[in-house]
């Protein structure tokens, strides 16, 4: 496996399309099969789940059905590995002492002038899916990442989806985390038939107002595609990484980060930007070794990724890298600079930035407490992290006394004729003493 070094200046237009695009080029193309898939779904319901597991899961239901019974759920922790169990319980704790700490008051008032208070009221949604998607291996992780922020919030009905193994089952360890968030509701679905289900409803399964997590491509061009009744969530597709850093960094740290969302699967982007020539160069020579210690699955995923979608990438100056990076707007940065903390500040397009060797992706994805179900495809120019405010909404409130009302009542009479509408100048008309 080589891995590509480019010069940014020297760059062809195509090349800085792809990998600026990243795999959101390829979506297009699955629009049309992830719509057969909500059709069978919206026809035939639980069949069509049952039917869509065997043909991409390779795991026979019809026996089992799409829910995971609830004492299965309950009793996920008998047998786990003690040592699993608690990184699952520290990663509870961090992520939950975190998320708190985001919840708004529940009603929030000002007096804007004498008499007139306007503020808002914060309510959660009712109902909300955590997609936990499962490839070469399962996401634990992800079920504490969308859940406890959910759960915080206060939403009364939480249910989780994830595609089955092949036999037919949800790893006890994803039950496990589902069991500490309290959520009863577990379906065995992924793909763009989950979405379906979600959005249409079941014999199975009832509808949510929203989903949240990170997806497959057919997943993801389902929620595109089923918008107009569930609410996708953040934009969480295929996930991407860049590392940042300065000749100052050190190449074997760099090459093993360079990796860390690189294995997710085929789809997924990596990319070094730097400055330094000498260090881009020593990091595209050390992958390739660090690369055959990985199984033959990761191997393969990672060869496409820095291919496709990734490499190294030398800027002229730090500068010019930081510009790249705040318009690729990576899901994940990582800064490997001599002083992150004076570069942060012109970090302004990513879905969080981790500052420093002794903060790899690794342990934000895991267990530090900081969400990391991220906006990717460049989203994270005007999208953020999931937090508890992604399963609440706000509601206006306003409160004139009568004195307040009548401070207004000439001005807003004024504006409605100007724009001509009777009514509203007739109901204030109505009031004035």
């Amino acid at each position: 496996m080589k891995v590509p070094v480019y010069a940014w200046q020297q760059m062809d237009t195509e090349t800085r399309q792809r990998i600026m695009r990243r795999s959101g080029s390829d979506i297009e193309e699955f629009l049309e099969p992830a719509q057969k898939i909500i059709d069978e779904v919206r026809q035939k319901g639980d069949a069509a789940l049952i039917e869509q597991a065997k043909r991409y899961d390779n795991a026979d239901l019809s026996d089992k059905g799409i829910a995971v019974p609830q004492d299965q759920i309950a009793q996920a922790a008998d047998g786990l590995d003690p040592k699993v169990r608690q990184a699952v319980d520290i990663a509870f704790a961090n992520i939950e002492t975190f998320h708190k700490h985001q919840m708004p008051d529940r009603l929030g008032m000002i007096e804007i002038a004498p008499g007139l208070f306007g503020g808002e009221q914060v309510t959660p949604i009712e109902s909300a899916a955590l997609y936990i998607p499962r490839g070469t291996a399962a996401y634990p992780s992800v079920m504490l990442m969308l859940g406890v922020p959910a759960k915080v919030a206060g939403v009364p009905r939480i249910c989780a989806v994830s595609p089955p193994s092949e036999d037919g089952t949800i790893d006890a360890v994803t039950l496990y985390a589902a069991h500490r968030l309290g959520i009863t509701e577990v379906y065995r679905m992924g793909g763009a038939g989950a979405i379906a289900a979600l959005a249409y409803g079941t014999e199975t399964v009832k509808p949510v107002l929203k989903v949240t997590g990170p997806s497959n491509i057919y997943a993801t061009a389902a929620k595109r595609l089923a918008a107009d009744l569930l609410d996708p969530g953040p934009p969480a597709g295929p996930s991407e990484l860049i590392v940042l850093a300065d000749g100052e960094a050190d190449a074997d740290l760099v090459a093993a980060d360079v990796l860390i969302e690189a294995e997710h699967g085929p789809y997924s982007a990596s990319l070094l930007i730097t400055p330094d020539e000498k260090l881009g160069r020593a990091v595209a020579e050390k992958i390739p070794s660090l690369v055959e210690k990985f199984p033959q699955k990761q191997q393969e995923y990672i060869a496409r990724v820095l291919s496709n979608y990734g490499g190294v990438i030398i800027t002229k100056d730090m500068d010019e890298a930081v510009a790249v990076t705040n318009d690729y707007a990576p899901e994940h940065l990582q800064v490997h600079t001599q002083n992150p903390w004076e570069i942060l500040p012109n970090l302004v397009n990513a879905g969080e930035i981790m500052l420093g060797p002794w903060t790899p992706t690794s342990i934000c994805n895991y267990a530090l407490g900081v969400n990391a179900i991220l906006p990717t495809g460049g989203r994270a120019k005007t999208a953020s992290v999931v937090t508890v405010w992604d399963y609440l909404k706000r509601t206006s409130i306003s409160y004139a006394t009568k004195e307040g009302f009548q401070s207004l009542a000439d001005h807003v009479v004024n504006f409605a004729d100007f724009e001509g509408f009777p009514a509203h100048a007739a109901a204030v008309k109505a009031r004035k003493l």
